[in-house]
This record gives structure tokens, sequence and C-alpha cells, in this order.
């Protein structure tokens, strides 16, 4: 696993905002602006989606882009290709190392079926998502974008026999992961909100995502 800190200072973002743990942030950035994705506490999840602005019938596409850069992991120099596969984002700094693309976002079924059906009713990414795109129309999505995500810090290790488990991340406080636009963009996260995982020590906290102009 690659690492390689960014030379790009906080003070001269052009955006600096504190997602709380639980909460969502939706945002437009432009091609050529580079997005931060904090984690301020370590051990927490940064489930993200990315549209096209133009189109956001156009979207990150897990399956393009793990057949781009030949791996199921994302790290430092990984392309984030689209459904029309074309390149929405490059990775060019990242202290972490590894990103998951198979592992999806919690919601109240899956919280039924791992953990407990009482669970059903907790806050799940796919709830945040929802909230985000029902309160904010002008985006122009509705729940049929949800679609599968990138789980920015998460650690998902695949066995030999090809399952896939959940084990401690790989982050820490104030790590981060950096990307740089390549198309104009629509950018949802959900700073996941589960309880029921020990990875986050059941105790889910604060992410920071910063955006420097051209």
């Amino acid at each position: 696993m690659k690492t390689q800190a960014s030379a790009l200072q906080s003070e001269s973002a052009r955006l600096s905002q504190v997602i709380p743990a639980g909460d969502y942030w939706l945002e437009r950035i432009a091609a050529g602006e580079t997005l931060r994705i904090i984690d301020l506490e370590g051990n927490q999840s940064a489930d993200t989606l990315f549209y096209s602005a133009s189109d956001p019938a156009e979207r990150y596409s897990a399956i393009d882009t793990i057949r781009e850069n030949s791996n199921v992991y994302l790290g430092l120099g990984s392309r984030l290709v689209s459904t029309e596969r074309r390149v929405m984002l490059e990775i060019t700094a990242d202290l972490v190392g590894r990103h998951d693309t198979l592992g999806g976002a919690c919601s109240t079924e899956s919280n039924s079926v791992r953990y407990d059906l009482e669970k059903r009713t907790m806050h799940a990414c796919r709830d945040s998502w929802l909230l985000a795109v029902a309160e904010c129309a002008q985006f122009g999505l509705t729940k049929r974008d949800i679609t599968h995500n990138i789980n920015f810090f998460m650690n998902v290790p695949i066995t030999p026999e090809g399952q896939l488990t959940f084990a401690d991340g790989l982050s820490g406080a104030g790590k981060y992961v950096e990307l740089v636009a390549r198309l104009d963009l629509i950018v949802l996260i959900s700073n996941c909100p589960q309880l029921n995982n020990p990875c986050n020590g059941y105790n889910p906290t604060p992410l920071e995502v910063l955006v420097w102009s051209r």
C-alpha cells in the first residue's frame, strides 16, 4: 500500500466543512478542483457517491473502476471511472493506502441481517443519502440514483475463499484521501452512523471535507 502526503495547505482551501457523525454532505465540485476527505478521529467510514454534474445518470461505476485499476481496492493513483467509462476523479494523495469498493453501504435491511431484527430501525448510510436527496432537490437526484458506493477509510479484506470480512480500519486520526476531479461532479457523502460495527469502537466520529479551486 502506497501513501503520499499532499502539498496543499488547508488555509488555501475555498471550502472547509466538518460532517458530524451520521450526517451527510452534498455539493458540486468543478473539473480540476481537489477534494480532501479527512478522518478526524480515526476508524470512521466515508460512504461516498459521485455523479456527473451535467447528467447524474452518469455516475461512479464500481465494475468499471475495478477493471480500470485491476484492483478491488482504491489507493494512490487510482482512477475512478463512470458508467460511461470516463475518468471522474484520480486519487493524488493518500495517507491510508487502501479503500473499499465492495462492502457497500449500511441500510436498515442490512442492520437486521447482520446484527439483529431489532436493529432494523437504526439509522444507516442509505437513510442519510435518502434524506440528502429529499432535502436538496436542486441537485436533481432521487432515490433511483442511490447506487453502489466507495467506502473511504473502511477495511474490508477478501478471504482466500472470496468472502468479504469487516476488520479494524487502517485509518487513524487526521489521515485523509485527496482526489482531483476530472469532470464537473456532484459529491454525496454519508458519514457512516453505524453503531453496531466494532470497527469504529461503536462510536461514529466526525469527518472533514476541504475543496481547493483549480
